[in-house]
């Protein structure tokens, strides 16, 4: 596959602060690419050079080996994390609106059926639900049918149903084989639509990679979790490499049987006890050493 998107040595300066500090990396056409980090870490200001909205104080982004110009404006759609809509239109009359604005694109009921939006085609923009508002959002910035799509943090304030849902509308794009740069804080939702994400803290890339790769290189280890209350006394006397939080205790091993043979050795209840891989959380918070910044 051939890069789409190329970012070069990146860097946007402010008076106090060097948000984005040399930043490079490139997106595979037909993939999905999530930037991840930290509040703070300069992803969004990435994010926002790469759609041209930012200028850079250094550095470059090329689209298909050219400059961001008219060719990329025409073929890239955008996902806003905050848009306002239109008042007193319908779901189908703001979606005509925006069609008009692009000599090629969807057609409005095939962008309808793709975005689930059917059955609210006549309903006023203003009478949508954060879930509905947020379909239509999607279906705006898919109306010129774009080769590269960015979603800002796309179900920040959805319910676990509404952001699986929106999860499905997500990967029914991804099977047009259409580009997605995806920003967001949850660590699921990264690890089930990227094919490759990068991390960033501080304005700077700390680790790029496909998931499972990063997590391999990561951690050879298992994690076993146990409510607190079942974390006895004579458990804490045991030389484990755990980490205690406020309700589970998280023990870190690469020697599963012999770690649970210790437990039960010291009579530590397993009834509620759970085994798990590593995941992108956890990698998140091994690289950055922190929750994530207000």
């Amino acid at each position: 596959m051939s890069a789409i998107l190329e970012v070069r040595n990146l860097v946007k300066l402010y008076p106090r602060v060097t948000a984005v500090d040399g930043v490079s990396f490139s997106v595979e056409e037909g993939t999905c690419f999530g930037l991840l980090g930290p509040n703070g870490a300069g992803k969004t200001t990435t994010v926002e050079i790469m759609e041209g909205i930012l200028p850079p104080s250094a550095g470059e982004v090329r689209y298909r080996g050219e400059p961001l110009g008219a060719r990329f404006r025409s073929e890239a759609g955008i996902l806003f994390q905050k848009t306002a809509l239109q008042d007193f239109l319908t779901v189908r009359q703001t979606l005509k609106l925006f069609r008009g604005l692009y000599p090629h694109g969807y057609d409005i009921d095939e962008l309808l059926a793709l975005c689930s939006l059917q059955k609210l085609a006549d309903r006023d923009n203003r009478k949508l639900s954060g879930g509905q508002q947020q379909r239509l959002l999607l279906a705006v910035a898919l109306v010129n049918d774009p080769a590269i799509l960015f979603l800002d943090e796309p179900t920040t304030g959805f319910d676990p149903q509404a952001r699986r849902n929106f999860w499905k509308l997500i990967e029914a794009v991804k099977a047009r084989r259409r580009t997605i740069i995806l920003t967001t804080h949850y660590m699921e939702e990264a690890q089930r639509l990227c094919d490759v994400i990068a991390i960033m803290d501080r304005g700077r890339i700390i680790a790029q990679g496909a998931p499972h790769e990063l997590l391999a290189q990561h951690f050879a280890d298992v994690l076993i979790e146990l409510p607190r209350e079942d974390y006895t006394a004579a458990a804490r006397a045991l030389p484990l490499r755990v980490i205690e939080g406020a309700e589970r205790v998280e023990i870190k091993t690469d020697d599963l049987d012999g770690t649970l043979k210790a437990l039960m050795g010291v009579h530590v209840p397993l009834r509620r006890l759970r085994i798990r891989p590593p995941n992108l959380e956890d990698l998140f918070l091994e690289l950055t050493g922190k929750e994530l910044r207000p």
